[in-house]
């Protein structure tokens, strides 16, 4: 349910929360004066501050693409896979665990030899490359990140569901070739401001780039390009999984899979109008989609249903949402509160060390308050327990 509506700026904010931060809710307004908006702001109930718009917002803009309301990592996402599998004892999860790192690298760290160039080939028969200069740049080393985690708040868990089956989730993006792409196009949208009449204040790190320029074309090529990588890297994450899945249990059956991303710019018909609409830690919920909105660590992830809620141009939240930076948990979270929390659970956890608090349940906002607040845009079919976590 929408909780409020702001109606003090250029454009309404729609809010689908109960507290917002002051960094957050002032990106919120900065978006919301922008020329160009179209009908008004989404906020969704994970939101957050990040760089230029929040985290958990989502923008309809009239000819125009902002690279960071898109974000640096293009076309994260979820992706989970159901298996034939009804429980797996705390051995035979660590084993599977073991395996998944060995095969997977995490963090920083990238596979030593090249992925198979077919499981993400250039689009040399689509569009010219002339027309992809950073994917054409960057592409050699992408291939031996393509199947990697990356680090944050990325993760691998084994989850239990509410519909008697083990599931497999993944998150995870672009890796640095979404980084790279994101990082030029912000920089030449806001080199190119005065060529293009942006009155917009550059603290606000919202440049923007006409759709029908030369460099809005291209960035929305590359940002396609790597929406479709991120898919690509989680699908050969999700084959290794299952690969170690079945060298520990045995032959298993996969089915249900289902894969959404939650930072990317679409054109998208809303209110008697054709709209880029940014998402930016949000994911599409039109009428019957499936989607998937994790928790943390510590908590269940859901599995839900789009209602193609037209004021949130049929939108929803992608995750729990972070309620403390990751400096401020390192230093408030206590770290054995934090492990008892999850040990008690049964989870075979991520969190080792006091660096690790950045991503402990402590830092994130209750996902079951969220789930409610956004009832109105999504009904869940799955609840997901974590089972074991790896993280990056």
């Amino acid at each position: 349910m929408v909780e409020r509506i702001i109606t003090s700026e250029n454009s309404p904010i729609k809010l689908w929360l109960r507290e917002m931060d002051d960094g957050a809710l002032q990106q919120a307004k900065n978006i919301a004066n922008l020329p160009f908006i179209h009908s008004h702001v989404a906020i969704m109930p994970d939101a957050h501050m990040g760089y230029g718009m929040p985290i958990g917002g989502v923008m309809a803009t009239r000819g125009v693409v902002i690279p960071n309301a898109v974000g640096v990592d293009i076309g994260c996402g979820m992706c989970a896979l159901r298996t034939s599998l009804t429980s797996l004892d705390s051995d035979r999860l660590k084993a599977v665990m073991k395996l998944i790192r060995k095969s997977i690298p995490l963090g920083f760290q990238h596979h030593k030899k090249p992925q198979d160039s077919s499981l993400m080939p250039l689009p040399e028969n689509i569009i010219s490359l002339e027309e992809l200069p950073v994917v054409r740049r960057e592409y050699a080393n992408a291939l031996t990140q393509l199947g990697t985690l990356g680090g944050g708040n990325h993760f691998i868990e084994i989850q239990r569901g509410s519909d008697g089956f083990l599931w497999i989730m993944i998150h995870s993006g672009s890796r640095n070739i979404g980084y790279r792409v994101a990082e030029h196009y912000n920089r030449l949208a806001v080199s190119l401001a005065g060529k293009y009449g942006q009155t917009v204040p550059a603290k606000q790190q919202l440049a923007s780039l006409p759709c029908d320029s030369p460099e809005g074309r291209r960035y929305l090529r590359e940002m396609e390009f790597c929406v479709d990588f991120a898919l690509a890297n989680r699908r050969l994450m999700m084959e290794r999984v299952k690969a170690a899945l079945e060298e520990v249990a045995g032959p298993v059956r996969f089915d249900n899979f289902v894969n959404i991303a939650h930072n990317y710019a679409r054109l998208e018909h809303h209110f008697q109008r054709d709209v880029m609409v940014h998402r930016k830690g949000a994911t599409s919920a039109r009428s019957g989609e499936i989607g998937i909105i994790p928790g943390c660590q510590g908590m269940p992830s859901y599995l839900v249903r789009g209602k193609g809620n037209p004021e949130s141009f049929t939108s929803c939240s992608h995750g729990a949402g972070r309620k403390m930076g990751r400096r401020q948990a390192r230093k408030r979270l206590d770290l054995k509160r934090e492990r008892q929390r999850l040990e008690e659970q049964g989870i075979l956890h991520a969190v080792r060390g006091k660096r690790d608090l950045d991503e402990a349940p402590g830092a994130y906002k209750d996902i079951d308050r969220v789930i409610e607040d956004q009832l109105d845009l999504v009904e869940v079919i799955v609840t997901l327990h974590p089972l074991a976590v790896i993280k990056g």
